[in-house]
């Protein structure tokens, strides 16, 4: 048996191919692996698992179970849930992705006995002849045995944002594509010995880097770590000073440890974003890029095409005319003897086929397929050639007037001509072209278009159309669907150079026809320049520089394999209506992932509070480890989850992230200590009440602060909802139920406040709320004092 990968294969009749008993032979032999579809399951466990702050918890864990009071310990319990609820979670995100990853695998035309057949790619073998067209993805290496205008785009590959053009006996590399022309080859290497196995995972990441939000974040993390070492070295030196006992040590150091570490904040993100991409999968999308989210919800403009996006994709003929003195019969003739000439088909020339199918097809010659550049396709058909490119192509203007009115309509116009000289591919077509008449055809309006645009327009989303028709045919359609115009649609032919102008001109009129994929490009990187977060929803390979310029790349799921590849995010089985939804989603899960944020850096700042007062002196510390998991689980960790998976309104912006969080979290934190702090030595020291009441005071202060500040996070944005003030008080409810449940009260080591200690976590919690009060800038006496000064402050 040959040996798959080191034998050279057979080589078949490019007509033929392989057989089907051959092929499957081949397939047996092959080593090849498919490329998993998303994130492994090893990868999402390691994720969840093998932390840092994981890696902190369980040492002290460790180190408590050890030489401490196991029930300190408890805070491993909430570890292991922790990491079970992220894993069962990306779990279930990841099998629902896997299955919309199905319906938008790329695909293989094959020959073999002599017919061609669309297969996976996984189950093309060494020796099968491949078929090729605009848009599809190269998906194994091999030798061209036939090229008919052929251009391949190798920019995953290469770096060169150029197709290049490839003849018979040129080398064709899988992770590339056909950007234009036609092409048959040979295949002469699958599987580990190709770049298949390793590219089909790099077109999907090789666009972006980590995502704003995500760098905020990995800044975030790094900043609590730089903190713990020298709060936590500090603490160790000042507990090794003291000479106590090794049990109590330990407690100190774990409680005050411990509670510097978010280690709720990193499950909590994994979460927040596997849910998102499940509701978002649910719609219809695939989330090829974990940023996509992110970008869903930072984005601000939105460039479209327009057929296929404003208007259904399949195209009818709505008139045919020819010249003055022609006979509509022959103009027939021609449409169907051009549109049958062809093995591949666009929606032009299927539509055409549709309208003009009996025909008689003479002998095919020579073609040039058509070029959204170039705007011209031609094919030799018996003794006449013909070409069908944009009118505005031809000197003769006998037309002008009928193709002037029907494009006003909106709708597409193309020409038909004979050409008395050979077709080579150019440019512009064969000069002295004869027209024959023109074809009309028609686009419908997507029934919920109207509704989409109003939407996001609402939402301050501004659509662009970005379009290779005619000017006038775009603006006519963008007006049907409620995009306001200002003047004129700009002719893409026509682009100024700078992009200042050019992103303030695209913004104005909001409509751009006769634009070239590179235009679109241009366009793209023009809003971005002015401060724009762009998306740009297209499914074809003209679309394709512009998704990949965008800041996110939506495609079509009925598109090219290319456009598919590049995109950010797949429509699947949604279409442009869905866009606003998830717009929405992304938007909610991303300012619940914010507000999470603040509590747990509140608790990190309020940990390092402690340590640099309480942990510097004599005093016992005011919490054992057993209080701290109490406190947290109910006023972070459950209050957590039902905040970064609920409702939320307001606008989002990545920008300022950390400066937000940093805004709210450190002036709460210090407050939280404040209160804490002062009821606690008042209670030690002033009261002589016992330790256990003391500490149960300093734990009842904090519970009722961090309380109140899922009040105040919720009020930030609207009016506190009634879930809100039902969930803090389910919250307290349980903590006076440990209060007053004799077994729960030992176990954590509190006791019933007397009234004195009752009144004294009164004072602990309206003092921490004053001061929070004092230092928040909304309501600082400092800042009201400026705007008395001067009303302009």
């Amino acid at each position: 048996m040959m040996s798959i990968g080191t034998a050279a294969p057979v080589s078949p009749a490019p007509e033929h191919g392989l057989s089907a008993g051959e092929a499957a032979r081949r397939l047996a032999a092959s080593s090849a692996v498919p490329e998993p579809t998303s994130r492994s399951y090893a990868s999402i466990v390691r994720g969840n698992t093998l932390t840092v702050f994981n890696a902190i918890l369980l040492i002290f864990g460790v180190l408590t179970l050890t030489f401490g009071n196991w029930r300190d310990a408890l805070f491993l319990g909430i570890l292991v849930s922790n990491a079970g609820i992220g894993i069962l979670q990306e779990v279930r995100a990841k099998r629902t992705l896997d299955r919309l990853a199905a319906l938008v695998a790329p695909t293989a035309r094959v020959v073999r006995d002599g017919i061609e057949q669309t297969l996976a790619i996984s189950k093309v073998v060494e020796g099968d002849v491949l078929r090729i067209g605009a848009g599809d993805q190269v998906p194994a290496d091999g030798r061209l045995i036939d090229a008919q205008d052929l251009a391949i785009d190798e920019s995953i590959l290469t770096g060169e944002t150029h197709a290049t053009l490839r003849a018979v006996g040129d080398e064709v590399r899988s992770g590339s594509f056909a950007a234009e022309g036609l092409g048959t080859y040979v295949v002469t290497a699958i599987g580990q010995s190709s770049y298949a196995q390793r590219l089909l995972g790099e077109t999907r990441g090789f666009r972006h880097e980590r995502s704003p939000l995500e760098r905020a974040m990995n800044r975030l993390l790094l900043i609590l770590v730089g903190a713990m070492v020298p709060l936590g070295s500090l603490l160790g030196y000042v507990l090794w000073t003291r000479k106590q006992g090794l049990t109590e040590s330990i407690s100190t150091a774990t409680a005050g440890v411990v509670t510097l570490v978010p280690e709720g904040l990193i499950l909590l993100s994994s979460v927040t974003y596997a849910v998102a991409s499940l509701r978002i999968a649910r719609a219809g999308a695939l989330a090829q890029q974990l940023s996509a989210i992110e970008s869903l919800a930072s984005v601000d403009v939105i460039c479209v095409d327009k057929t296929g996006t404003l208007t259904e994709a399949d195209l009818r003929v709505v008139e045919h005319q020819p010249v003055a003195g022609g006979d509509p019969s022959l103009l027939a003739a021609a449409l169907s003897q051009f549109a049958a000439a062809w093995d591949t088909k666009n929606g032009t020339l299927r539509a055409i086929g549709l309208a003009f199918p009996d025909g008689p097809v003479d002998t095919v010659g020579a073609r040039v397929p058509f070029s959204s550049r170039t705007r011209w396709s031609g094919v030799e058909v018996g003794a006449q050639r013909l070409v069908l490119c944009a009118p505005e192509l031809l000197d003769d203007g006998a037309l002008a007037d009928v193709v002037s009115a029907r494009t006003a309509e909106g709708r597409r116009v193309l020409a038909l001509a004979k050409s008395a000289g050979p077709l080579v591919p150019g440019d512009r077509p064969p000069a002295g072209l004869e027209p024959l008449g023109i074809v009309v055809l028609g686009e419908r309006l997507r029934p919920e278009v109207r509704e989409t645009i109003a939407y996001l327009d609402r939402e301050n989303v501004r659509v662009v159309v970005l379009s290779g028709d005619a000017p006038q045919t775009v603006g006519a359609i963008a007006r049907d669907v409620g995009i306001p115009i200002s003047g004129a649609a700009i002719d893409g032919t026509q682009l100024p150079e700078a992009p200042e102008e050019l992103s303030e001109l695209v913004l104005r009129a909001r409509v751009v026809g006769r634009i070239s994929p590179e235009g679109k490009r241009r366009v793209v990187e023009a809003l971005q320049k002015g401060g724009a977060n762009v998306a740009m929803l297209g499914d074809g390979v003209n679309d394709v520089p512009a998704l990949r310029a965008a800041n996110l790349g939506i495609a079509q799921g009925s598109g090219s394999q290319m456009a598919r590849a590049v995109a950010d995010l797949v429509l699947v089985s949604g279409s442009f209506a869905s866009v606003p939804a998830m717009v929405s989603e992304g938007r909610r899960i991303l300012r619940n992932l914010q507000r999470v944020a603040k509590l747990f850096v509140t608790k990190s700042v309020f940990a390092a509070f402690l340590i640099l007062t309480v942990g510097l002196v004599q005093t016992s510390y005011p919490f054992l480890p057993r209080h701290l998991t109490l406190a947290v689980s109910l006023t972070i960790g459950i209050p957590g989850f039902f905040l970064a998976l609920a409702r939320s309104e307001g606008t989002w912006t990545t920008d300022g992230f950390l400066r937000g969080i940093s805004h709210f979290s450190v002036p709460a934190g210090v407050a939280a200590g404040l209160g804490v702090v002062s009821a606690y030595l008042f209670a030690l020291n002033t009261l002589r009440i016992p330790l256990i009441e003391a500490r149960t005071v300093a734990v009842t202060v904090l519970i009722g602060f961090s309380l109140s500040l899922i009040v105040i996070l919720e009020s930030a944005a609207r009016r506190a909802r009634w879930w809100v003030w039902a969930l803090c008080g389910a919250m307290a409810s349980a903590y006076v139920v440990a209060l007053v449940t004799p077994s729960l009260r030992s176990f954590y080591a509190i006791a019933v406040p007397s009234p004195t200690g009752l009144v004294t976590a009164v004072g602990g919690i309206t003092l921490a709320l004053g001061g929070l009060w004092l230092v928040d800038e909304r309501f600082a006496v400092w800042h009201r004092a400026s705007k008395t000064l001067d009303p302009q402050a």
